[in-house]
């Protein structure tokens, strides 16, 4: 049974992530200590050099900084890996500032990005329950690029995938979240 696309402009958006990955709120200027609380928990009697917990906050902070830029609207981490060797995983959430019915056609949008891609990276336009998505999935990235309904441009879910990569469990469980994407 498929369910119908508003064609009115979300309110919001509804996403299921797993209890165990970190959320921190972009929205807020408190975001900043949500993300040194995140790092302080990963990093509390890991018995890691404290130069290696600073630098893992300075990379989150300017992966924020450069989202924020871009209309980042959460982040969620996710750490199970043994001590220091950094994040497992990684979503970020943004909504590109798009004019109204200014966002080029899926088609378009997937055309650009694969001259821009890498030669491993494959892109391709698939439809999700949300809408068409233009899916990009690197070695260690998936990236969709979810049409907004109302013409409000793409809703970007942006999964970073460091050590298992992205065609193992940890990806599949990234398409489950993206599969999850409802509007409101």
């Amino acid at each position: 049974m498929s369910r119908s696309i508003p064609e009115e402009p979300p309110a919001d958006y509804r996403l299921l992530v797993p209890r165990d990955w970190f959320r921190v709120d972009l929205t807020q200027k408190r975001w900043r200590g949500q993300l040194k609380t995140f790092v302080d928990k990963e990093f509390a009697g890991s018995g890691s050099p404290a130069e290696v917990a600073r630098e893992t906050w300075a990379t989150l902070r300017n992966t924020v900084e450069k989202g924020l830029s871009h209309g980042a609207l959460e982040f969620f981490l996710r750490s199970d890996a043994p001590e220091g060797a950094g994040l497992s995983a990684s979503l970020l959430i943004s909504w590109p500032p798009t004019p109204r019915g200014m966002a080029s056609a899926p088609e378009g949008f997937a055309e650009a990005l694969a001259h821009r891609a890498g030669p491993r990276t494959d892109v391709a336009i698939i439809d999700l329950p949300a809408g068409r998505t233009v899916h990009v999935r690197g070695e260690t990235t998936l990236d969709y690029h979810v049409l907004m309904p109302g013409d409000m441009g793409y809703f970007h879910l942006a999964f970073s995938v460091p050590l298992s990569g992205t065609e193992g469990p940890m990806g599949n469980l990234c398409d489950a979240i993206a599969h999850s994407l409802r509007w409101v």
